[in-house]
């Protein structure tokens, strides 16, 4: 009789505080489905659980693991889920002390003699890159309960009641090589490169990965792609520090969607110096809707302090490029810096002017380990990695320096948004887009994914945003300009609505119709329609032809009432 497999259940913890955007959270991180993947093919057991995607009681998460029965609990730390870890770890513990628990992830990379001087729930710690370091450790613990662990590079654990570790293994060369995680498990954030070229005063990344980048070849990614596109994802998430870094292996990405033609959208992270408009115009064709760029600051001593080599030139020229492109170009700043002022916070709204954002994100500047920024703080103070014995997720810059008032900072925070938030009508209605024909339809997707944004998506809710629902339906009238766009003539038929213009509306939704006579949100929109005009026999016809869900069974009904049918 064969043994049974041991089975490793991986854990995303949940994060200490609550996020503003729940989304900047919920998605597992890719490391765990690849660790995954290389535990599957080596025979074992996996179970992975996302504590960030739901409710989970802990009485739930508990049931959930004596459930499985996990030999081994792995999990992804990053240094603002920690506490969730350790919480966890001792909650496995109670349950069964013989299950062995392992941290693993940046976080735990970089604050490992930590974890193990202080939990005694936690048992080891994967530095680094995980995949084969935690496979061979899963093995030594089978086989020799970790009696040979000190063999396996990226390992930490205790010798004697005291932490110790083995030096990392080299990185994995060749990513092609390992298993591929889309043949079992369906997400959609995806990855191209491992590791970042730059050395960000404010980023681990470099200490993590190292600054050599490695690639997986055009056919794996665009396999991963078509494989879970076939599962319905298509929506995906470039979640490289540098997707754009190498040109002819994201075109050779881009033809390939193309040829395959995936019906896919996506987003992406670069760098202002990595693109260009023929690189651009692929990543439009192939589905890329969003680049998101690190701009930092205008002020040029603040990026040099953060270390951001970039030219305000070539900040200028990516986002004019992105925009006219039809990719929407997002912009990251960081404030609260040393050196910041009203002045350099002027000169960043005097940027963002010109270079016309249509999403931005601004950050307070924090400290995390592994970050150059965070050496040069426990130098300076004396402190230790004992701070995070505290229950927080990150260090405020200005917390650490006298010379910086915090309600000062938090306000300059207020002045860059809402400043950016009152110029967003003014950059949508700037929008010079490329005269190129064969990315017409694409235009006026682009703009009409924008109208629904200020007229019901992220920009809707946000009060300092000027005459939101004027700016939506010019760029829904702009987007059929180019193209008969269903979403542009859904939007508009809306607007029609709110306005109480019935008729105006029943013939924006009809045209719509006569070009996507399938669409179900026109046919839907075009019922609700007749019904606000008392015509419900037309809207009943119009039901019956959609799909049963418990909103359209409502309607008939209220429909048949109504017209005593």
């Amino acid at each position: 009789m064969s043994k049974q497999a041991w089975r490793i259940l991986l854990v995303y913890p949940p994060f200490l505080e609550e996020r503003i955007h729940e989304d900047d959270i919920r998605s597992m991180p890719i490391g765990l489905f690849n660790v995954a993947a290389v535990l599957k093919d080596a025979g074992y057991e996996v179970a992975l659980l996302n504590l960030n995607e739901g409710q989970f009681p802990p009485a739930q998460v508990t049931g959930l693991i004596e459930q499985f029965r996990p030999d081994v609990v792995g999990f992804s730390i990053l240094n603002a889920n920690r506490w969730g870890g350790i919480d966890l770890a001792r909650r496995v513990k109670a349950l069964d002390a013989r299950i062995f628990t392992v941290f693993g992830g940046v976080g735990a990379s970089y604050l490992w003699q930590h974890f193990l001087t202080h939990f005694d729930a936690i048992d080891y710690i994967v530095i680094g890159e995980g995949e084969h370091a935690f496979r061979d450790l899963v093995r030594s613990l089978e086989t020799t309960a970790g009696a040979d662990v000190d063999r396996i590079g990226g390992i930490a654990f205790r010798r004697e009641g005291r932490p110790a570790r083995t030096a990392c293994g080299p990185f994995i060369p060749d990513l092609d090589r390992l298993p591929d995680p889309t043949h079992h498990f369906t997400y959609h954030h995806l990855s191209l490169t491992r590791g970042c070229p730059a050395n960000c005063r404010f980023c681990g990344s470099p200490g993590f990965w190292g600054r050599q980048v490695r690639f997986h070849s055009p056919g794996y990614f665009v396999d991963q792609i078509e494989r879970l596109a076939s599962r319905g994802v298509s929506f995906f998430h470039f979640s490289d520090d540098t997707f754009t870094l190498r040109k002819k292996t994201v075109l050779a990405v881009c033809r390939d969607i193309i040829h395959r033609r995936l019906d896919i959208r996506w987003a992406a992270i670069s760098r202002v110096d990595t693109v260009d408009d023929d690189i651009l115009r692929w990543m439009r064709r192939a589905g890329c809707i969003q680049i998101s760029y690190g701009v930092e600051s205008a002020n040029s001593d603040v990026r040099r302090y953060l270390d951001k080599r970039i030219r305000l030139q070539d900040v200028k020229a990516a986002f004019a490029a992105t925009r006219r492109c039809g990719i929407l170009p997002r912009a990251y700043f960081i404030y609260g810096c040393p050196g910041d002022s009203p002045a350099t916070m002027q000169e960043t709204l005097d940027l963002l002017a010109e270079i016309k954002p249509l999403g931005a994100i601004f950050y307070i500047l924090a400290i995390f380990p592994g970050t150059r920024l965070y050496e040069a703080y426990l130098e300076r103070t004396g402190k230790t990695d004992d701070i995070w014995l505290a229950a927080m997720e990150d260090i405020l810059y200005f917390e650490t320096d006298p010379a910086m008032n915090g309600e000062t900072v938090r306000e300059y925070g207020r002045m860059l948004r809402d400043g950016f938030h009152r110029m967003l009508p003014g950059f949508a209605a700037d929008i010079d887009l490329v005269e190129d024909p064969d990315l017409f339809p694409l235009h006026a997707d682009f703009l009409s994914r924008l109208a629904m944004t200020f007229h019901q998506g992220d920009w809707s809710h946000i009060d300092v945003i000027p005459e939101k629902k004027k700016t939506a339906e010019a760029l829904y009238r702009r987007a059929l300009r180019f193209s008969p766009d269903a979403r542009a003539f859904l939007g508009l038929g809306m607007l029609c609505q709110h306005r109480r213009d019935f008729a105006a509306a029943a013939d924006i939704l009809g045209q719509g119709l006569d070009y996507h006579p399938r669409d179900e949100a026109l046919q839907t929109c075009l019922a609700v329609n007749a019904m606000q005009q008392g015509a419900y026999d037309e809207a009943l016809r119009r039901l019956q032809q959609l799909d049963e869900t418990p909103q359209v069974r409502e309607w008939i009904a209220r429909c048949r009432q109504a017209s005593g049918s």
